[in-house]
């Protein structure tokens, strides 16, 4: 988490700690998600998303007809807990 805050701070405008924790709430996002934490509008949270994309930070999945953005080193961080619990 530490990694990817000094990243985007550095390299973003749009840098917020509402985005970062957005991004590690849960293992994805999505557009409404960012919309509702951030205070955005559509286009803003969209063009936010895409940018992380680009940037190597989130990979985007297309699910019906929604976008979600996956946190991949969160989530290979959560199935590495879960092994070591089992």
């Amino acid at each position: 988490m530490q990694r990817f805050k000094q990243h985007i701070r550095s390299e973003y405008k749009f840098y917020s700690q509402d985005l970062i924790n957005n991004i590690f709430r849960h293992p994805y996002t999505k557009v409404s998600f960012l919309e509702t934490d951030l205070g955005v509008s559509r286009a803003t949270a969209a063009r936010y998303l895409e940018t992380l994309t680009k940037g190597g930070f989130l990979e985007k999945h297309r699910l019906g007809r929604e976008n979600y953005y996956i946190n991949q080193e969160l989530v290979k961080l959560l199935f590495e807990l879960n092994e070591l619990d089992s």
